[in-house]
C-alpha cells in the first residue's frame, strides 16, 4: 500500500513549488510554478532521478535583483546545498516564460559544495530576459547530454554562468540565441562542449569573462552578432573579457577548440579586451563572411582601462585575416605542425580607430618548421622565430620587425630576428611612450574615482 502512494503521488501533476524527495526513483509527471521567485522542481538535500517529465515556470518579479542571477531565485529547475539531481527522458520539456527564469540551475552555495544536475535528452526553451537554458553559479556543477536549448530573450545564453562560475559539461545537442546580450555561451566558469552545435543569432558564438575557460571539441559555432549589448563596440564572434563588474574573477581565461567549425556573420572571428587569455586552436574550420573583420583584434575597448594580452597557439590550423594589437596590448603567436597564416599583422593601412601601425603593441611570431605565414599586406610586428626562412611568404609586402624591413628582396633569415627596444617584458610600450592613452581616447591613467564610478556604471550592464 505504501509503494502504491507513493507512486500516485511522482505522477500527479504538481503546482508551485515542488520540493523534490530524497531517494525517489524515476519519477515523471508535470511541475508548474506560476509565482515569482518560486521553483517548478527544487532540490536541497539528498538525490532525486525524474524521467520524462514536464516542467512549467512562469511568474516573474516586479524588481531587480543580483539573487536571481547569482542564487537562481526564480529558476524553473533549481539544486543547492550538496544535493544531486538527473533528470532524462526524450519527453522531458522544460520551459519558462518568466524573467530570471532559467531552465535548469546548479547553485553550488558560493563555495563549490558539490551540488550537481544530471540532464540528458530533454528539450528546453526560455522565452523572457535574464532567462539562460542550463547555468551554474558559486561553483555548481551540471553534466548535460544531448539537449534542444532555444532562448529568445536578452542575456539569456544558452550555456549560462554567473557569479562564483562552476562546471559544465555539455556532450552533443544544440544550442541557440536569439537575443541581444546571448551568445550561445557565456562562461564564468569552465565549460566543455563535445559534438554540439552552437548559434548565436543576435550575439557571438561564445563570450568569456574574466579567468575562465571555454574548450570545444568536434562542435560547430556559428555566430551572427547583428547587434551590439553593453559596453560592447565592435563585433565579433568569440568575445575574451574582464567587464571590471566584480561578476568573474580575475586571471588568465583560456579558449581551446578542437576539430569542428567556425561561421561567422559579422566583424572578427576573436577580440580580446582588458584580460590575459590563450587561445589554441587545432584543426578547426574557420569561415569569415565578413570580408571587413580580421581574425583576432586585442584592443583597449570600453571594457576597462587596458587592452588584450593574447598566446595563440595553433596546431594543423589554418588561419585567414588581419591582426591588430593596439598600444596597450600583446600577442605571441606560434604556428606550429603546418600551419599557415594568410593575412597582415598591424597593417600599415589600417584605419581601426584603436589599432594602426605606429601605435601597435608587441607582437612576438614563432614559425615552426613546415609552417607557413603569408603577407597580404605591409606589416609590422616586434620580433620573429623562423625555423626556416622559406615559410615566410612575403610576396609584394614588406615585414618590419622591430625598426627592419625585410622582404622577397631581403629576407629574415633563420632563428629570432628583431625586438622593439620601447617595449617592457609585459609586451606594452614604456611609459615614455604611452602617456596620451590609447588612441580611442581613453587615457589608461583612470584615477580611481572614475574607475569606481565606470564599476557602478557597468554593474547592471545586461550582460550574460
Amino acid at each position: 500500500m505504501r509503494m502504491l502512494r507513493l507512486r500516485i503521488l511522482v505522477l500527479l501533476t504538481i503546482t508551485c513549488c515542488t520540493t523534490l524527495l530524497t531517494g525517489v526513483a524515476w519519477a515523471s509527471g508535470s511541475y508548474t510554478a506560476s509565482e515569482a521567485g518560486k521553483h517548478a522542481l527544487e532540490l536541497t538535500t539528498g538525490n532525486a532521478s525524474y524521467s520524462d517529465i514536464i516542467v512549467t515556470k512562469t511568474g516573474s518579479p516586479s524588481g531587480q535583483s543580483d539573487d536571481y542571477d547569482f542564487k537562481g531565485t526564480n529558476a524553473a529547475v533549481y539544486a543547492s546545498n550538496k544535493s544531486q539531481l538527473t533528470i532524462t527522458g526524450s519527453s522531458t520539456k522544460i520551459s519558462s516564460d518568466a524573467k530570471y527564469g532559467n531552465a535548469v540551475f546548479s547553485y553550488g552555495g558560493g563555495s563549490g559544495d558539490g551540488t550537481k544536475i544530471i540532464i540528458s535528452d530533454a528539450t528546453i526553451t526560455t522565452n523572457k530576459n535574464n532567462s539562460g537554458g542550463i547555468m551554474v553559479t558559486g561553483g555548481g556543477i551540471i553534466s548535460a547530454d544531448n539537449l534542444t536549448i532555444t532562448t529568445s530573450g536578452g542575456s539569456s545564453a544558452a550555456i549560462r554562468s554567473d557569479k562564483g562560475g562552476g562546471t559544465i559539461t555539455v556532450n552533443g545537442g544544440t544550442y541557440e540565441t536569439s537575443g541581444q546580450g546571448s551568445p550561445a555561451i557565456y562562461s564564468t566558469a569552465d565549460i566543455t562542449v563535445i559534438g554540439a552545435d552552437l548559434t548565436g543569432n543576435i550575439a557571438q558564438g561564445v563570450v568569456i569573462e574574466g579567468g575562465n575557460s571555454v574548450t570545444l571539441t568536434n562542435s560547430n559555432l556559428t555566430a551572427k552578432h547583428t547587434t551590439l549589448n553593453g559596453q560592447d563596440s565592435t563585433h565579433q564572434a568569440i568575445l575574451i573579457y574582464q567587464s571590471m563588474s566584480g561578476d568573474a574573477s580575475d586571471g588568465s581565461s583560456s579558449f581551446k577548440m578542437t576539430g569542428g567549425k567556425i561561421t561567422n556573420s559579422t566583424g572578427d572571428i576573436f577580440c580580446v579586451t582588458n584580460t590575459t587569455t590563450t587561445i589554441t586552436l587545432n584543426g578547426v574550420t574557420i569561415t569569415n563572411n565578413d570580408s571587413s573583420g580580421n581574425f583576432l583584434r586585442a584592443a583597449h575597448q570600453n571594457w576597462g582601462s587596458n587592452g588584450g594580452t593574447v598566446t595563440l597557439n595553433a596546431s594543423a590550423q589554418a588561419i585567414e585575416g588581419n591582426v591588430l594589437v593596439d598600444s596597450s596590448s600583446s600577442l605571441t603567436m606560434t604556428l606550429a605542425n603546418s600551419s599557415t597564416f594568410k593575412g597582415a599583422i598591424n597593417p600599415t593601412t589600417a584605419t581601426t580607430s584603436n589599432v594602426h601601425a605606429s601605435a601597435a603593441g608587441n607582437v612576438s611570431v614563432t614559425v615552426e618548421k613546415g609552417s607557413k605565414l603569408t603577407l597580404t599586406a605591409d606589416s609590422t610586428i616586434s620580433s620573429i622565430t623562423v625555423e626556416d626562412a622559406d615559410d615566410v611568404n612575403y610576396g609584394e609586402y614588406t615585414l618590419t620587425v622591430g625598426s627592419t624591413e625585410y622582404n622577397k628582396d631581403n629576407p629574415i633569415s633563420n632563428g629570432t630576428t628583431g625586438t622593439t627596444d620601447d617595449t617592457d617584458t609585459s609586451g606594452n610600450k614604456s611609459s615614455s611612450t604611452t602617456s596620451g592613452g590609447s588612441d580611442s581616447g581613453c587615457n589608461s591613467g583612470m584615477s580611481l574615482l572614475s574607475l569606481f564610478a565606470l564599476s557602478l556604471a557597468l554593474k547592471f550592464k545586461g550582460k550574460k
